[in-house]
């Protein structure tokens, strides 16, 4: 069914769902933004965040729910899950592959404990089966099924022939009802461990994004909003929900990108820096010609490299509430932030009161500094079934740490327990609360929506910390906050020249750590004045970006902007986005005088090289049609492009391969 066309009145819901905001705003094309409001993310239940930002921003614009047409969301949660190393325990099964091939693109790291199962089979380049034998998966379903969350499925080549991935699937399916995530479904690319890879962290993603849509969509029904709900993609392309929960891998840069569209929306500027600070990340792109840069390669999200088309963003882990340490060694150490996100201790008092508070005074009236000072620890409230396959210790350490937060100091006993607690955090299953740069804002009220006597109480323990001559590192707690603002400011500025050099083709974080660009971006000139400036300016994004990004311009040698609405750029870029999808299909020529197509239909040979050819058209743009009306667009338009390889030798052409992709993009369907 056609959608109708949407009138310059026609009111979107864009919702951002952060590491520590749900932000949600009201758009609509002749006025722009009608309205915005904030939240708590709560990520035992999403759906209360989501609830009392998209409350707010209709309250604030005196509209009722039926009146919004489109609701489109984006979503740090796939990325945060990713660079903090969560997600769920699966079970991934190898078809045609060896135990060496885990050694290879990061897999056996990305892998950690979760099991393996290898299973011979698969295909050659050309589509050609070996002898697929399930055997070893069939008596591994039983345990496996007690213990995982869901599977990730590889076969070898089965980008040219995805027969044995979807045997394997159907019986896991069959005999366990668990999500499955065949690579096939991902990815048209070579590469098999990569691309087991990103199916292994799609499949550890399912259980979080199918929440998040599930409490955003029984969120819509609640409040009468029935409206197509569509989600952004890491390359700023928007979803339907249905089709983000199959590939939620897909997802990872989601909030990243839509910033991008935002950024580009709010200031008109064509080439730009985009930096973009969160709770948990900070994530850098690069504008050009108005466009965004796209990562041929695929997105590089917590140091593993997917087969994810996605923006190219260096996503960093430094936010507002970001782990503040200190380095070891040296007599005036460094303050060193992240990557892991804390809960802010005034985060934790305002939503705890008097059990944060109360073991902060404690703490601070030991005449000496404790090593586990201002830490507590809370559960996530993910659900229980999450908590499957916890060894011993881990389920007694689990069992003692309930929804309101205990101090690390009386919870630990000994440094295994320390190792087992952090376990339990990458597992998803527990989060520290601490001293952050979000507490060191609120001690100098630069920031107030929370608790500020908890964060001054953090604030002056962290300060108690001893340099390398044994003294305080900071005499007060103003001192040491003011000291981690500058170190954060500082930071920023690093992750921003790091990306440009980057793009620039160098080794970013080893020309940002050389001494002559360390002191060009702290102006210390010796008899030889070195500077470091960017070509371009800087888009500041995110709630934060006005604290931490006024003195970054000195530091980047170019002007900094910060848009009026920065704080809910992702949520405006979500509406104002198309649907956009592609579907590849491959000619091959295993022998001569025949012509293999391997699409997503399968495989089928021809006699020549215009019946191949026009085949993988016809079957690309079927797929293509849809699949775009799978992920919500209204009238898509597809055009196709064809790569063909060929080499002449005397004379003589002869086919290699060739590659036909078909593209089809269009605004996402809107409520009549």
């Amino acid at each position: 069914m056609t959608s109708p066309a949407p009138s310059s009145d026609a009111l979107f819901l864009g919702i951002d769902t952060g590491g520590t905001y749900t932000d949600a705003v009201l758009w609509a094309e002749a006025a722009g933004v009608v309205a915005k409001a904030k939240a708590l993310t709560t990520r035992h239940d999403l759906a209360v965040g989501i609830s009392g930002a998209v409350d707010a921003v209709l309250a604030r614009a005196g509209v009722p729910p039926s009146a919004v047409r489109l609701v489109s969301m984006s979503t740090t949660l796939a990325t945060n899950a990713l660079v903090e190393g969560q997600g769920g325990r699966v079970a991934l099964v190898m078809v045609g592959f060896g135990e060496d091939d885990l050694d290879r693109a990061g897999l056996r790291s990305a892998l950690g404990s979760d099991p393996v199962v290898f299973v011979p089979g698969g295909h050659d380049v050309h589509g050609n089966a070996a002898a697929l034998i399930l055997d070893a998966l069939e008596d591994a379903l039983p345990s496996l099924a007690a213990s995982v969350s869901g599977f990730a499925v590889c076969a070898y080549f089965a980008v040219r022939n995805p027969a044995h991935e979807l045997s394997a699937a159907g019986l896991i399916r069959e005999r366990t009802g668990l999500p499955v995530t065949a690579s096939h479904e991902l990815s048209a690319k070579l590469g098999g461990p990569r691309r087991a890879l990103t199916t292994l962290l799609n499949a550890r993603l399912i259980s979080m994004i199918d929440r998040l849509v599930a409490a955003t969509e029984g969120f819509l029904a609640a409040r009468g909003i029935a409206a197509p709900l569509m989600v952004v993609r890491g390359d700023g392309a928007l979803v339907s929900a249905a089709f983000a929960r199959q590939r939620p891998i897909e997802t990872i840069l989601s909030g990243p990108a839509a910033s991008l569209v935002g950024a580009r929306h709010m200031t008109g500027l064509d080439n730009a820096m985009v930096s973009d600070i969160g709770g948990t990340t900070t994530d850098v792109a690069v504008l050009d010609g108005g466009r965004p840069r796209l990562d041929p390669e695929g997105a590089t999200v917590g140091g593993y490299r997917t087969m994810v088309e996605a923006v190219a963003m260096r996503t960093f882990g430094l936010g507002g509430d970001s782990e503040v340490g200190l380095e070891d060694g040296g007599l005036r150490p460094h303050i060193v932030l992240g990557p892991r996100r804390l809960v802010p201790l005034a985060l934790a008092a305002h939503a705890h009161g008097e059990a944060v508070t109360a073991e902060l005074e404690r703490q601070l009236r030991t005449p000496n500094p404790g090593r586990l000072d201002g830490r507590l620890a809370l559960r996530t409230g993910v659900p229980e079934k999450l908590a499957a396959g916890l060894s011993g210790a881990e389920q007694k350490l689990y069992d003692a740490i309930g929804a309101v937060p205990l101090p690390l100091d009386r919870l630990l006993s000994s440094t295994a327990q320390a190792a087992t607690l952090n376990r339990l955090v990458t597992r998803g299953l527990i989060q520290i609360c601490g001293f952050t740069p979000s507490d060191a804002a609120h001690v100098l009220a630069r920031q107030d929506n929370w608790d500020a006597a908890a964060a001054r109480l953090g604030a002056a323990l962290f300060a108690r910390r001893r340099d390398g001559r044994g003294n305080p590192i900071e005499p007060d707690a103003e001192a040491i906050s003011a000291r981690v603002l500058r170190a954060l400011t500082r930071r920023s500025a690093e992750v921003i020249l790091e990306t440009a050099f980057a793009e620039d083709g160098l080794e970013g974080a080893e020309t940002v750590a050389h001494a002559l660009v360390q002191r060009a971006v702290d102006a210390r000139h010796g008899i030889a004045k070195l500077t470091v400036a960017l070509d371009r300016p800087v888009i500041g994004l995110g709630a934060s970006a006005p604290l931490h990004y006024a003195g970054l311009g000195e530091l980047v040698g170019n002007r900094c902007i910060v848009p009026v609405d920065t704080d809910v750029a992702n949520a405006l870029g979500a509406v104002v986005g198309q649907v956009r999808v592609a579907v590849e299909a491959q000619v091959s020529q295993p022998q001569e005088g025949r012509f293999r197509v391997s699409s997503p239909e399968g495989v089928r040979d021809f006699r020549s090289e215009g019946e191949a050819l026009d085949e993988a058209d016809r079957v690309a743009r079927a797929a293509v049609a849809a699949r775009v009306a799978e992920a919500g667009a209204a009238d898509a338009e597809i055009s196709v492009t064809r790569d063909v390889r060929a080499a002449t030798v005397e004379g003589q052409r002869s086919f290699i391969e060739a590659f036909v992709t078909a593209t089809a993009a269009g605004r996402p369907r809107i409520a009549g």
